[in-house]
């Protein structure tokens, strides 16, 4: 037992649980917290941001990037309110972020007298955006409390978690033992029953499919046994692009996986929700699905498979990929038609969407292997969603289905943060990026050398072109007044450059990537083509 403040057992419990990086911004609420954070500054770095806002997508981006969890403290009230945006975002990316939030002095919590900070219910509001939430309510309680978040953010579907205590419990002393950390138990073991119904399935399929979410981000040696066991091919989701290196004839696209979609036969899904393919793409009774998934309810939210597995993603493919040698048929290579199915779709995409295609050409060129794409709402970014080559898991960071417009810069510079050795680059529309521009004063005060290319079209493109489309030409509050991106890069001291080209965008990243401070590019662009009719794809079957 240890003498230590509510703030002091906070941290050492955070300590305990391997968390070396916090993001965030101190406040009165959270004075203990941050003292005790100095106490301890050698073992936790802590990132502060101009921008609560900033410090969550940060730690999002952290999560992200790693799988690690990534960890935020801002003060209660408009404080954790300005996070919300990017806690919804690592809700719907099943992201492993830990938000610790102060609270008003407890004795005035719940009663609506007007203290600084208070809102309605704080609590219940972020139980709404957080797997597991809870308020420690003696410094006593915080190394269990801790205990717990780590064991929400390492079993079953991982979400994040929130954990508050009010500013007098942070600054109240006692003796506290902060125990061992939380020891994540191993993932439950499927069925074996359920394994052999599916390998028989499957094995027994004559065109199979394979749809790979972000639960199976971390499974890409087992995923590709299987795959290459049955030669089905692998159509990632946003958050899985690389699982499969994409040079692998059977890691194919979105655009491939619709097509395939009228001829499967049987569909294995693994760790993903099929959204838009069971909703959207079309079905009937000759189409058969098997689903691995750690969470049970999402195996049957939207349609009933005749195999539902429950279980991790890897444990679940590797005894999938055993089972498959006694009930899997003969089978031909099918890379001459997968190679092919890859290279007319490309073509079509660059025919189609020349310009962005050209910008993204430029920056795979440029970035290595091992290089991690921070994609955003904008024109380029859309098209990277359908022909962005990634060669390794967690190579491409997305918003996934929230589309919450401007968390790419600020979710690219916790990536940066977490691989400060690998080469990572942000693209941005010029609308996108001013929500959090505030941040490129922390990526130059923290030395965070992320390169982040900006497209400046002066509008809120995606909107405007549904003004115009849609609405006859209706256009409102989507036309944008912007800074020179390269001055004001300079005048935060951060490196600033331009390219009109895509020839001189590789350029500029060059130069970036060769910088150890933050680089912005700015890349004046027109009216692109609509990505629409590509991403929104009609049933199939």
């Amino acid at each position: 037992m240890t003498r230590m403040t509510g703030g002091q057992a906070l941290v050492r419990a955070l300590e305990a649980h391997g968390v070396n990086t916090i993001f965030g911004i101190p406040g009165v609420q959270m004075d203990h917290f941050f003292n005790a954070l100095y106490d301890e500054r050698n073992k936790i770095r802590v990132i502060h941001t101009r921008h609560e806002q900033g410090a969550a997508y940060m730690a999002f981006g952290y999560a992200a990037a790693t799988g690690r969890v990534g960890t935020f403290a801002v003060v209660p009230g408009p404080g954790l309110l300005n996070t919300t945006a990017a806690l919804s975002t690592a809700y719907a990316n099943n992201a492993p972020v830990l938000c610790i939030s102060g609270q008003i002095p407890s004795q005035f919590i719940g009663r609506g007298v007007g203290v600084l900070h208070e809102i309605p219910d704080q609590l219940a509001l972020i139980k709404g955006l957080t797997k597991w939430a809870a308020r420690a309510n003696h410094p006593g309680e915080a190394p269990d409390l801790m205990r717990e978040a780590f064991r929400q953010l390492s079993t079953g579907r991982i979400r994040p978690v929130e954990i508050e205590m009010a500013m007098d419990v942070l600054g109240q002393q006692a003796d506290i033992d902060i125990g061992a950390p939380t020891v994540a138990p191993p993932p439950p073991q499927p069925d074996p029953d359920l394994i052999t119904r599916a390998a028989i399935l499957l094995g027994g399929a004559k065109r199979p499919l394979i749809f790979a979410g972000g639960g199976a981000v971390d499974s890409g040696a087992e995923l590709l046994a299987v795959a290459e066991a049955l030669q089905a091919p692998v159509i990632a989701s946003r958050n899985a692009l690389g699982v499969v290196d994409d040079r692998h004839f059977l890691s194919q696209g979105f655009g491939a996986g619709h097509r395939l979609w009228a001829d499967a036969d049987v569909v294995l899904g693994v760790g993903t929700r099929m959204n838009p393919q069971i909703p959207g793409w079309g079905m009937d009774d000759d189409l058969k699905f098997v689903r691995i998934d750690i969470d049970p309810v999402e195996i049957t939210r939207v349609h009933r498979p005749v195999v539902g597995i429950v279980g991790d993603a890897r444990t679940g493919l590797a005894a999938l990929a055993d089972a498959l040698g006694a009930h899997n048929g003969k089978r031909d290579s099918r890379e001459a038609e997968l190679t092919g199915l890859k290279a007319e779709i490309r073509a079509e995409l660059s025919a189609n969407l020349g310009p962005q295609m050209a910008f993204l050409d430029a920056i795979r060129a440029e970035l290595p292997e091992d290089g991690v794409f921070v994609e955003e709402l904008t024109q380029v970014g859309y098209v990277s969603r359908l022909a962005f080559p990634v060669y390794r898991p967690r190579g491409f960071i997305s918003t996934g289905y929230q589309g919450t417009l401007g968390f790419g810069f600020a979710t690219a510079l916790g990536v940066k943060v977490a691989r400060p050795d690998t080469p990572v680059v942000a693209i941005s529309g010029d609308g996108g990026f001013m929500y959090n521009v505030q941040e490129l004063s922390t990526a130059v005060q923290q030395g965070i050398g992320l390169v982040t290319v900006i497209f400046k079209d002066g509008a809120f493109g995606n909107v405007q072109r549904m003004q115009k489309e849609d609405h006859g030409g209706k256009i409102i509050a989507t036309d944008l007044h912007n800074p020179d991106f390269v001055k004001l890069a300079e005048l935060f001291g951060a490196q600033g450059l331009r390219a009109e080209t895509p020839e001189q965008l590789r350029d500029a990243l060059r130069k970036g990537f060769g910088t150890s401070g933050p680089t912005i590019i700015e890349v004046p662009v027109g009216e692109m083509p609509s990505p629409w009719d590509y991403l929104f794809l009609p049933p199939a079957r």
